[in-house]
């Protein structure tokens, strides 16, 4: 689902608001996560999951166009791990 679409859905559930109210709360959602974010703190939506800050230690990597080593340095990187109902909604009626 892209943001459009996202914006739309609420539209369809909420008719009463307005497109560029609808805009303004999907993106006044995602500001603030990625605010927390930045800010190294954690985002936790009950039932659906948490959004984190995960640190990827420095690493010798390739170069994939001529296949020499490069070093890639520390950096940050967003992480999400699913809320125990969404993990089991998602994995409803499949068993291993």
């Amino acid at each position: 689902m892209t943001r459009s679409e996202l914006i739309a859905a609420l539209m369809q559930k909420n008719p009463h608001l307005q497109l560029r109210e609808a805009t303004l709360l999907v993106n006044t959602v995602f500001g603030g996560i990625s605010q927390s974010l930045a800010n190294g703190q954690r985002v936790e939506l009950r039932g659906f999951g948490a959004f984190s800050v995960k640190e990827r230690d420095p690493r010798l990597g390739r170069n994939p166009k001529t296949g020499e080593q490069v070093q890639v340095d520390k950096k940050l990187v967003p992480f999400f791990k699913t809320g125990k109902e969404l993990h089991q909604r998602l994995n409803k009626g499949h068993k291993s």
